[in-house]
């Protein structure tokens, strides 16, 4: 495994005139709309086929435009050598992670990277010390999982691996073990997920109540900037589930289809005040255990995900269902978010989007002879 003062010494090599990079896909747009507006130089990495919308579409964003075979590549040494050579501080997203690969990033990938490159594996529910385990060491509240079909007891959300999209898990929602296997071996069938999928599938209690996505930015320069923002609320926007429930109950039932949950957009939420201290506590609780053990802790963009069903005295609950370790990819919390409003006034600045605080911090390390405190 590549040694953070490794990494950090490259840092400290880099002069004042930072290069942000990032992979074409996910959030790519909103990290190159943020060094944009820093008077930051951009340089997206993308795969060729998928390099449109950012070397044609958005190429004023970025100074630099990579167009490679595939995404893995970056970890070639020309490459290397290249995004070193422009002082490059990467920002990864989960497309980073998925099409590069954890063994690759932890190993072979020397850029100096903004964000927590050790705690991005801990995303995949099979991996050890993982959200789950962090959440709860952490003592915050998520699913109750049922470790094999036959303890169904409830309806349970069942979340496996896509066959054939290493990005989108599928989802079903059966109510016993029989339902279990019987949705399950149709969506083998069908070619949706694979046997091997199943197995690994991680089963839960499904949370009845609104969802809402709780994003956050921690700092590396907490002597500056403090431990921790809180940016806003969003929800995610699915098909095919999304066009299902905006028909009357009578009509769904007339559809026989398999429910999916792919991601393919985003809303932005509020919440009441009156709830909002519980979301701070829960990431106030995550950033310390996560600084235990996955030193030094959260740098950068993170997200918790959940939901707010009834709980303890009848009141609503934050239950966290699913950790984001990196970007989230919210590029609606930007114009919908209030709490935009409340931290451009604490910093003194236009604060638009939550891409801007992590640019923020990089350019305050990048002059003050700090960068190798925010890097990993």
């Amino acid at each position: 495994m590549i040694e953070r003062k490794e990494i950090q010494k490259i840092a400290e090599g880099y002069d004042g005139d930072i290069t942000i990079g990032v992979l074409g896909s996910h959030s790519a747009e909103e990290v190159g709309m943020a060094a944009k507006a820093a008077g930051m130089k951009c340089v997206v990495i993308c795969q060729k086929g998928r390099e449109q919308l950012y070397a044609k579409h958005s190429k004023h964003l970025f100074s630099d435009i990579i167009v490679l075979e595939k995404f893995s590549d970056m970890t070639n040494d020309e490459i290397q050598e290249k995004l070193i050579e422009m002082n490059t501080v990467f920002i990864p997203n989960r497309s980073f992670s998925v099409y590069v690969g954890y063994d690759n990033i932890e190993n072979i990938f020397k850029i100096p990277m903004y964000g927590n490159r050790f705690i991005l594996r801990a995303e995949e529910r099979t991996a050890p010390r993982n959200q789950y385990w962090l959440l709860e060491k952490a003592g915050i509240r998520f699913p109750k999982e049922f470790k094999k079909p036959e303890e169904i007891d409830r309806m349970v959300i069942v979340k496996v691996q896509q066959k054939d999209n290493p990005l989108e898990r599928a989802f079903f929602y059966p109510s016993s073990a029989e339902e279990f296997y019987e949705q399950g071996d149709k969506l083998i069938k069908e070619g949706i997920i694979s046997e091997e999928g199943l197995k690994k599938a991680r089963i839960e209690e499904f949370v009845l109540g609104p969802r809402f996505n709780a994003n956050f930015q921690g700092y590396a320069l907490k002597d500056v900037f403090g431990e921790l923002d809180f940016l806003g609320l969003e929800d995610r926007i699915q098909t095919n589930i999304g066009g299902i429930l905006n028909l009357p109950a009578k009509e769904q039932l007339k559809i026989n289809v398999y429910l999916k949950n792919e991601e393919v957009g985003h809303k932005g939420v509020t919440m009441r005040e009156s709830l909002k201290p519980q979301l701070y506590d829960a990431a106030e609780k995550f950033m310390r255990v996560v600084e235990e053990e996955y030193p030094p802790g959260m740098i950068g963009l993170f997200s918790l995900q959940g939901a707010m069903p009834y709980g303890k005295n009848n009141r609503p609950e934050f239950v966290v269902f699913d950790v984001s370790p990196r970007i989230p990819g919210c590029p609606c919390v930007g114009p919908t978010s209030p709490e935009m409003r409340r931290l451009s006034l604490k910093y003194g600045k236009d604060i638009e989007a939550p891409l801007d605080l992590s640019i923020m911090e990089i350019g305050y390390a990048a002059k003050n002879g700090r960068l190798a405190e925010v890097v990993t």
